[in-house]
């Protein structure tokens, strides 16, 4: 393993690779390398912009694929982020291929990931460094209300243009707090209608949030699967309160459970509306976003 230095930031690869290219971009200023998708992101600044520049190709520490397959993925997410058009979208600039490398640049979005698993070691040895996901699960009611929607409303979007989320959690969310603003960063693999589980229990996303179709070989994958995927959001991320012993149970029986009423921060009526989005019986489910946004607004009118 290398420690590579571009500007003042380090990185760990496993090769060396010549970062010329990236310099001209401007001055990196942050890195993501930890990621098992084998992409590498670097924030850039040129002095006027900020950028976010997300790399395949490069022998990256945790990659769970091989650089080929990176890619391969990289370029096939591009029409995804050409295609769905949504104000909280993170904005695709231009891609390229640099040598063997592909590269993609979105314009800067300022806030915190809400899953920063990157950190997580840095929250364990300080106490006093409260994480994202904490710090969102403080704000006021209203705010997360606010940000519940535009999942709702960017999730409607994706329908309407002819796809599936797929791997939606909150390590898709970026918040700023500063500004109370929400922006959707990773949709690389979403998928076109109509879709289906190709990979069994291995499917795309976490253990935390995942539908039951989603651990089936051969299941539909479709928008009642997305409306369980924002049904565990809002359970999980947004107004639900679980001991880690309950989480850890999600990942050890490869099922989501709403938390009790008790732990529920809204009232009863947007409780059974969520709970009726993350029903194991698909027929069971809201039929679409759209119907689900509509008994949820209708349950926030009761508070």
């Amino acid at each position: 393993m290398f420690t590579i230095q571009v500007d003042n930031v380090e990185f760990l690869l496993k090769k060396k690779c010549d970062f010329t290219w990236l310099q001209k971009l401007g001055k990196v200023f942050t890195v993501f390398d930890q990621n098992d998708s084998g992409n590498i992101s670097f924030g850039v600044y040129n002095g006027k912009e900020k950028f976010f520049v997300k790399v395949a190709g490069l022998s990256t520490s945790n990659a769970s694929q091989s650089q080929e397959d990176t890619i391969c993925a990289l370029k096939t997410a591009i029409p995804i982020y050409e295609n769905i058009k949504h104000p909280n979208l993170i904005q695709l600039v231009k891609h390229y291929s640099v040598n063997d490398l592909y590269i993609a640049i979105f314009k800067w979005a300022e806030g915190d990931c809400l899953f920063d698993h990157w950190n997580f070691e840095k929250y364990a040895k300080n106490s006093n460094l409260i994480p994202p996901a904490k710090r969102f699960k403080q704000l006021s009611l209203s705010q997360k209300i606010i940000s519940a929607d535009v999942l709702f409303s960017f999730l409607e979007t994706v329908s309407d243009s002819g796809y599936v989320a797929v791997d939606f959690y909150d390590g898709s969310i970026i918040y700023d707090f500063q500004n109370d603003t929400i922006t959707i960063c990773d949709i690389d693999l979403f998928r076109q209608k109509p879709a289906w589980n190709d990979m069994g229990e291995d499917y795309w996303g976490t253990k935390r949030l995942k539908a039951p179709e989603e651990y089936q070989y051969g299941a539909v994958i479709d928008e009642i699967t997305n409306v369980y995927t924002l049904g565990a959001l809002l359970f999980d991320s947004f107004f639900g309160n679980y001991s880690n012993s309950e989480i850890q149970k999600r990942y050890q029986k490869h099922i989501f459970e709403p938390c009790s009423i008790e732990n529920w921060e809204l009232n009863r009526t947007c409780y059974e509306v969520a709970k009726k989005a993350v029903s194991k019986e698909r027929k069971n489910r809201y039929s679409s976003i759209q119907e689900f946004h509509k008994d949820w607004k209708e349950a926030l009118k009761t508070l």
